[in-house]
């Protein structure tokens, strides 16, 4: 054995071993084929920075779009049973449901938050596509009727992000009866004079936009999603009659008046903030005042001075780890607004 075989060979051949990749490092657009790596990706929310085609996303991320400091508390949804109708098809239902909560860590495909947006308390329910196509059964029409109520009792605006293939048909009528349901627990809302703010994405269909999806004060959309009832194939086979360009596509139904705003990701929450601050005729919080009111609750915890909530919810205790880890009790806003030194 000579230097050849012990010390060269095994040198060049270490510069063609082919080192494992992960898998997630790049991301494929679906509308342009554009390869966008994954740091990329969560700087602009999942929208291709080519073509702006606004990719799928799940209720983390929107939460922590929308949220003030991606600050916020999930609420549980209430219990409903598994599997009503013991249904079966390929699979048992109930195998499909478990298959759902193990991809995707929830138990059900709407998930309810609560926080603050510029300063002003907001309930934010989204809809995870994710989880069976974000079909609405019973567990889902529970999630909204708790998000109404959580809205009424903290005097707070509801936010819905839909994303739903429609009403779930392993529950069969129990998943219909869901779309009256919701349809009246809107009208609390109403009643409570409360905005209820829609955000329709790709794709909201069926009996989702049938009911709650297209009852909101503010209709608002994201380019390119995909809604109506029935799909656009289904339509054409029906009628026989071609369909225009971009029929059901966001851009087609703002131009024909069904819904008020078609807005960019990246544009979302200011244009949401805008709206409600309106709606509820209050001033929005810049930056620099909510530090100053993280700064006043966090004097008034140091000083041993404490804050409860009003209300049937739970008292929330706020940590002093370290002034990312404080939270503003929603109720405590306006009074630490004083502290702090500003009027709203």
């Amino acid at each position: 054995m000579n230097w050849l075989t012990s010390f060269a060979r095994p040198k060049l051949k270490a510069l063609f071993i082919k080192r494992d990749t992960p898998e997630n490092l790049w991301f494929k657009c679906k509308n342009c084929g554009e390869m966008i790596f994954h740091r990329d990706m969560l700087t602009e929310q999942h929208v291709c920075p080519s073509c702006s085609f606004h990719m799928k996303i799940g209720p983390k991320e929107r939460f922590d779009n929308l949220f003030d400091d991606s600050d916020y508390d999930l609420i549980e949804s209430p219990k409903v049973p598994a599997d009503p109708l013991k249904f079966k098809d390929q699979k048992k239902y109930s195998d499909r449901i478990k298959e759902a909560r193990n991809k995707t860590g929830q138990e059900d495909a709407i998930v309810i938050a609560i926080g603050t947006l510029d300063g002003l308390p907001v309930v934010v329910t989204v809809q995870n596509f994710q989880f069976m196509g974000g079909s609405l059964g019973m567990a889902a029409g529970e999630a909204i009727i708790k998000s109404v109520e959580i809205a009424v009792q903290k005097n707070a605006p509801l936010i819905l992000v839909t994303a739903a293939g429609g009403a779930r048909m392993q529950e069969g009528i129990m998943s219909l009866m869901q779309m009256p349901r919701t349809t009246i627990a809107v009208q609390l809302l109403r009643e409570a004079g409360l905005p209820y703010i829609v955000v329709l994405t790709d794709p909201t269909t069926g009996g989702v936009t049938a009911s709650y999806a297209m009852l909101g004060d503010v209709q608002i959309a994201e380019p390119g999603a995909l809604i109506g009832f029935a799909g656009p194939r289904v339509i054409e086979q029906t009628i026989r009659e071609q369909l225009p360009d971009g029929f059901q596509r966001a851009e087609f139904l703002f131009e024909h008046g069904m819904i008020d705003l078609v807005v960019h990701r990246h544009d979302m929450r200011k244009t949401l903030s805008r709206i409600i601050h309106l709606l509820m005729n209050k001033k929005p919080i810049s930056p620099e005042e909510l530090a100053k009111l993280r700064k006043a609750k966090a004097q008034e915890k140091t000083n041993g001075e404490t804050l409860a909530l009003q209300g049937p919810m739970e008292e929330k205790q706020a940590s002093l780890e370290g002034d990312d880890s404080i939270k503003i009790d929603i109720e405590d806003v306006t009074r630490l607004s004083k502290l702090a030194g500003h009027t709203p």
